[in-house]
């Protein structure tokens, strides 16, 4: 390590850094040519941060590498928000702390909260300074606040670290359009469209509805400035070391304030090269792997979660090897896509081929699973299998759309397209879970029978959610079935943007119905918190287990097999509106975990919409083994 280490540096640190010097050394020197002074200010950079840190979050940090793996056990639960629809501010969702224990949650995934424009923030990921809290949410001290109040009580803290740009408000870019070169070189800036014409050849648009094209002319600076998203959001310059190293200490300064899981929001876009397509370059692995490592050193309780939007076997190079590990998770986007195409076709075929290939996958990996985030639901589906049954992929969209917006006859499902674009006849779409599944219409109607099916619909979604390996996540509201709210379309900030509909205010007194089993608010939140008791107690749920599609020969049913530690899972899922058989035949003795009574598991009947879980064990009156999580005592 020679004189790059100040002996006078603390012990843990210097002992810590010992443990990845040569190669993060190796890494930084080959992605940015040997710059030893920007190196130097690397280390001094982390050592500033350990400082920085609290001895309360040192002692997390303790308590987290105790159990290094918790985020693989049964009984971990997570919850994404936004904090004004959940609670106004970051106080606010510290007062409403007993609920989200009562709900089982300990994975609090906070949606973006640093400063950003009004109007032009791109629902919060157009960051113009990540020190500071948007003022009508709190302060930083009170995100520490919030954070400490949930290591107390088990929960960690997750934020999306927007790191491939900034708001075009950013200090930094305003320095930029001033004219000052060394923060022109912190973004992608152009004399002309010469060659930002050449990126173009090759880059696909990412919004080419609302927002054409990947660069935008600059005014004030008379130049052109990449802007792959939106034009007020200006891509980073990753090859300029000064941009890592001061991005590296963003994401350690949220760190130092009790976020212990940070989102790297679109990681594969963070490098770009002329004449490829600037996504998943090798570079954006060197930089993960750097990331990593600098955590490693600061703050060794914190993970990364990888926000990367492919399907899972070709998500797997973000989390590394296991000698030289990147992301500890990673998102599984093709999963919930497919399990709404399954809701509209009735068909568990593509869910089933897609599932056979995640269960194929190592255990070492970690996935969150949703049924929805706050984004949209794009058909980012496997078109090749699709057209082995003749299905076409732009008239498949087309239904796929119809169905879910209630546009197709019988359809009690109510959407809203989002970024649609006709010349292409593309389009994805938008809403809550429970308008999805039909709730709303039928409420509308006053429908008893198919209201009905409609939450057993939403609770199957979610039992399937639960029974797949890795953390479940569910979006605010969805515990109590909650409707879309139409009312964005009268806010002239919003109104363009139908990803409101889904983001509605978390209506607090339909949370107090959640005790009442005759309304939908309580049928739906006393149910998912029975499977999440189940799935708590029942090893067979633990991240380690064993998977399979189990094959029901009926297209309407999907059947998922788990095993674990004498434990056996059968799992079956009706999507069909009508009531199904699984004609499986498996020989042991098993229980309904929903019921607690006996049932065989042959030939299975499995009412419209419904499921079940049938549990067979191989032990005798052994104490129940998991992970303990982390719990700040």
């Amino acid at each position: 390590m020679g004189t790059m280490i100040n002996q006078k540096w603390k012990k843990e640190f210097r002992e810590r850094l010992d443990q990845c010097f040569e190669e993060m050394k190796w890494l930084y020197y080959e992605l940015y040519h040997g710059d030893e002074q920007a190196f130097r200010y690397f280390l001094k950079m982390l050592y500033k941060c350990y400082e920085d840190r609290s001895p309360e979050l040192k002692k997390w940090d303790a308590v987290r590498a105790a159990s290094p793996e918790w985020h693989k056990g049964s009984g971990v639960l997570g919850m994404v928000m936004y904090v004004n629809a959940f609670a106004g501010t970051l106080n606010g969702v510290r007062k409403h702390i007993d609920y989200l224990k009562e709900c089982g949650i300990n994975y609090l995934h906070l949606m973006p909260l640093l400063e950003s424009p009004e109007g032009r923030s791109d629902g919060g990921y157009a960051v113009s300074d990540f020190r500071k809290v948007e003022s009508e949410l709190g302060t930083m001290e009170d995100l520490a606040a919030l954070s400490g109040l949930c290591h107390k009580n088990g929960m960690s803290v997750c934020l999306d670290f927007v790191m491939n740009h900034t708001s075009e408000d950013h200090e930094w870019a305003k320095r930029a359009r001033a004219g000052e070169k060394e923060y022109q070189d912190r973004y992608f800036f152009f004399d002309s469209w010469d060659i930002p014409s050449q990126f173009e050849k090759f880059v696909p648009q990412v919004f080419p509805t609302t927002a054409p094209g990947n660069f935008t002319y600059c005014e004030e600076a008379g130049k052109i400035v990449m802007t792959t998203f939106y034009p007020y959001q200006w891509d980073l310059n990753y090859a300029n070391p000064t941009v890592f190293n001061d991005m590296t200490e963003n994401m350690l300064y949220l760190c130092n304030h009790g976020v212990d899981i940070v989102r790297l929001d679109a990681v594969p876009y963070i490098w770009k090269t002329l004449g490829t397509n600037c996504r998943n370059l090798p570079q954006v692995h060197t930089l993960v792997r750097l990331m990593r490592m600098a955590a490693e050193v600061v703050c060794p309780g914190t993970m990364l979660l990888g926000e990367v939007v492919m399907e899972p076997s070709k998500v797997v190079p973000y989390f590394g090897t296991l000698d030289k590990p990147e992301c500890h998770m990673l998102y599984n986007v093709t999963t919930m896509a497919s399990t709404w195409h399954t809701v509209a076709t009735k068909d568990v075929r593509l869910l089933k081929h897609q599932l056979g290939t995640v269960c194929a996958l190592p255990k070492d990996y970690t996935f969150l699973n949703y049924l929805r985030c706050h984004d949209d639901i794009g058909w980012g589906l496997d078109y090749d299998f699709l057209g082995g049954f003749g299905i076409e992929q732009v008239a498949h969209k087309k239904y796929l759309n119809d169905y879910l917006t209630g546009k197709w006859q019988g359809s009690l499902a109510r959407g809203e397209l989002y970024n649609d674009d006709p010349t292409i006849g593309d389009a994805r779409l938008t809403g809550t879970t429970a308008s999805l599944c039909g709730i709303e219409a039928a409420e509308h109607e006053k429908d008893s029978a198919r209201l009905d099916r409609a939450i057993r619909l939403d609770v199957t979604l979610h039992a399937f959610l639960f029974t797949q390996s890795g953390i479940p996540v569910i979006y605010s509201g969805d515990e109590i079935g909650q409707l879309n709210d139409y009312g964005y379309h009268e806010d002239p900030l919003r109104a363009e943007d139908s990803r409101y509909l889904h983001r509605g205010d978390l209506n607090w007194k339909e949370v107090e119905l959640r005790k009442d089993p005759d309304t939908r608010q309580g049928r739906i939140w006393q149910s998912l918190m029975k499977m999440a008791e189940i799935r708590r107690n029942c090893s067979v749920f633990e991240g380690d287990a064993d998977t399979w599609v189990v094959e029901t020969y009926n297209d309407r049913i999907l059947g998922l097999g788990r095993y674990y530690d004498g434990e056996k899972l059968i799992a079956l899922f009706n999507f069909s509106d009508s009531d199904e058989t699984a004609w499986i035949n498996e020989v042991e003795d098993y229980v309904d975990l929903m019921t607690g009574k006996a049932r065989e598991a042959k030939a299975v009947g499995i009412p419209a919409c419904g499921f079940a879980w049938l549990l067979t064990t191989y032990k005798k009156n052994e104490q129940r083994k998991g992970r303990e999580l982390p719990r700040l005592r």
